[in-house]
């Protein structure tokens, strides 16, 4: 893996400040993406648009409908052969409002329908697509990325941009259509009045626009805040038997308190900039309007226009005001789906670095020979600083390797690059010969299995949660995988048994119960290497002694590796590899280790007979 990949692979998801200083080329080009998104689906987007159109059309109709039904009303109340021919007329109008209204309500349904149907396709479709990234970015990426940030990508900026196509795109089509027509259909009929009647119009949208950014940046800063309050939150469910155990309620109640005010006090801000701009756009139409009567009036007693004229002006101000309105909205749908699709497409762009190689093949197990040849290794983010160098060393099929030494040696990542969690910085590893680079990732990791010390348990069955890596197996397979890791007859003493569901992450089995249940989980899938990464921790020595046992038909078929602090636990391995500042020391059986008198020697002293632990340090003082 080149290190530019390992580097981009590491770099968290773009924050707000990062996303706002990419400016409106970046932006610009993520509406494009989006709109582009929509194409996917072209009919829908078609009768969306088409019904748009059609609707916005009925709705211009609407205030001459109005206007003529107001003149054929005066005209009907003047009586005659001419009153008789207006009332004629205003039941002809006053039945065409009437469909007219009904069309124009019948395609605002088709439209909302197919509006949300594209966006609803949309989210799916990205909703997939971010899940299958989380599942492919390597180690490296999560190591460096809160799992808080990518559900907040995954929920909150996924629906902006689902959002984008009914809230921009279809309100731009409709707001063009009712302001840009409407407004041509009024400054035609009466220069004036048409000036008057759109006078609001630059005002109410010149603060609709700047009260939804507004409140958009705001709404940004407002979700950092309730972030901060899940995390807290999370924080004390997950912990909550410690905060029991030290009676900290009064102090969590105190830090959740808070982080709630300091999110409360920021909505207070945001009702207020709501009141304050919604005043003033109201305060400018109502103005507008009382221009209109007044100017108008004028003109209906000079004989200039008809008071049904008069009518469709006031009518038509009437329904332009909530779209006027919604320019802001849609100002403030654009710039969301800019913020939210550069981290939605922030995330699916980044590169994997732990991915198959362009000619990778399945790897073919024969003599199932595992082998490290000159291995060095430093994690992305701190590549100045390598964790492994120049390990070399060879497991045959049915030999047990062992690594022990002291915290932050390096022990747990050489069991992480066997499956490639992570990939060498320099040196290569092969089983059978063959560069686990090379290999496919799903072959590589159905012949390496990983048993970690931090053993995850899904809420689900414990046979389920057994045969995760085989869904098909039958019981008797998963009953034998129980009884090697010494957990069958405990589970038969289960009121359902296998069937009894464990609780969230496994909280309803000790410590050392859910080691056992992984060690059972990996045994299930028969790998070439089998590594054990202080994954019998937590396991008492009676047990570990009598897993190691029932384990040893298993070893004999594959490679055991085995990471661990407690030498009991590696004791019977055919080689012991002592590792220290990322370098194997010492090598050797138990032993030849014990008659080197080295480190080995040393720690095994600490731990068998620790009597002995007083004068070493009073000696080393």
């Amino acid at each position: 893996m080149s290190s530019d990949s390992s580097r981009s692979a590491a770099k968290p998801l773009a924050s707000l400040a990062h996303v706002k200083a990419a400016g409106w080329g970046r932006g610009l080009s993520t509406i494009v993406r989006i709109t582009h998104m929509t194409l996917r689906h072209p009919w829908q987007t078609s009768f969306a648009i088409g019904s748009t159109l059609v609707a916005a059309t009925l709705q211009l109709m609407i205030p001459r409908l109005l206007g003529h039904a107001v003149d054929q009303t005066q005209t009907a109340f003047a009586g005659g052969a001419a009153g008789q021919a207006a009332e004629a007329a205003l039941w002809t109008t006053a039945l065409l409002l009437l469909f007219v209204s009904i069309f124009r309500g019948l395609f605002t349904m088709v439209q909302n329908y197919f509006s949300e149907a594209v966006g609803h396709h949309m989210g799916y479709e990205l909703r997939l697509a971010c899940y299958e990234k989380i599942q492919q970015l390597s180690f490296s990426f999560h190591d460096s990325v809160h799992s808080g940030d990518l559900i907040t990508v995954g929920l909150l900026d996924l629906e902006g941009v689902r959002m984008y196509f009914s809230t921009a795109l279809v309100r731009m089509v409709l707001l063009t259509m009712l302001i840009g027509i409407g407004a041509y259909m009024l400054l035609s009929t009466d220069m004036l009045l048409g000036l008057l009647a759109l006078s609001f119009v630059p005002f109410v949208a010149w603060r609709s626009s700047v009260t939804q950014l507004r409140l958009r940046a705001t709404w940004l800063d407002l979700q950092e805040r309730l972030s901060v309050l899940t995390r807290i939150m999370e924080e004390n469910l997950g912990g909550i038997r410690v905060v029991r155990a030290f009676a900290a309620q009064a102090y969590e109640i105190l830090k959740f308190e808070k982080a709630s005010h300091h999110a409360l006090s920021l909505a207070h801000n945001r009702v207020g900039i709501r009141v304050v701009n919604t005043s003033a756009m109201n305060f400018s139409f109502f103005a507008a309007m009382g221009l209109v009567l007044w100017i108008g009036g004028n003109k209906v007693i000079a004989g200039e226009i008809t008071v049904g004229t008069l009518a469709s002006f006031l009518t038509f101000m009437t329904i332009l005001q909530m779209p006027v309105r919604q320019l802001g909205l849609m100002v403030n749908a654009f710039a969301r789906a800019s913020t939210c699709g550069s981290r939605v497409f922030g995330l699916l762009d980044l590169d994997i670095a732990i991915k198959d190689a362009p000619d990778a093949k399945p790897l073919e197990v024969t003599a199932g020979t595992l082998r490290f040849e000159d291995v060095g290794f430093a994690y992305p983010a701190a590549e100045d600083r390598p964790v492994l160098k120049h390990i070399s060393f060879e497991a045959r099929r049915g030999e047990t390797i062992a690594f022990v030494g002291p915290p932050g040696s390096g022990k747990s990542t050489i069991a992480h690059l066997i499956p490639r969690f992570y990939d060498t910085t320099s040196g290569r590893i092969t089983i059978d010969g063959q560069d686990i680079r090379k290999a496919t990732l799903q072959s590589l990791r159905h012949a390496v299995a990983v048993v970690q010390q931090d053993s995850f348990l899904f809420t689900t069955s414990i046979e389920n949660n057994i045969a995760y890596g085989d869904p098909w197996a039958k019981e008797q397979r998963i009953e034998r995988a129980a009884e090697s890791a010494q957990l069958h007859n405990y589970i038969l003493g289960l009121p359902t048994g296998y069937e009894t569901v464990v609780g969230e992450r496994g909280v309803s089995l000790s410590g050392g119960q859910r080691q056992r249940l992984s060690i059972a989980r990996t045994l299930m899938l028969k790998p070439a290497v089998m590594v054990f990464d202080d994954s019998t921790a937590a396991i008492d020595a009676a047990t570990e002694q009598r897993i190691r046992s029932a384990m040893k038909r298993f070893a004999r078929d594959r490679v055991t590796i085995i990471v661990a602090h407690r030498l009991s636990s590696l004791m019977h391995a055919d080689q012991i590899l002592f590792v220290e500042n990322g370098q194997i020391v010492e090598r050797g059986t138990h032993q030849s280790l014990l008659a080197a008198g080295g480190r080995y020697r040393a720690l095994y002293d600490l731990q068998v007979r620790p009597e002995d632990e007083l004068p070493v340090l009073k000696k080393g003082a």
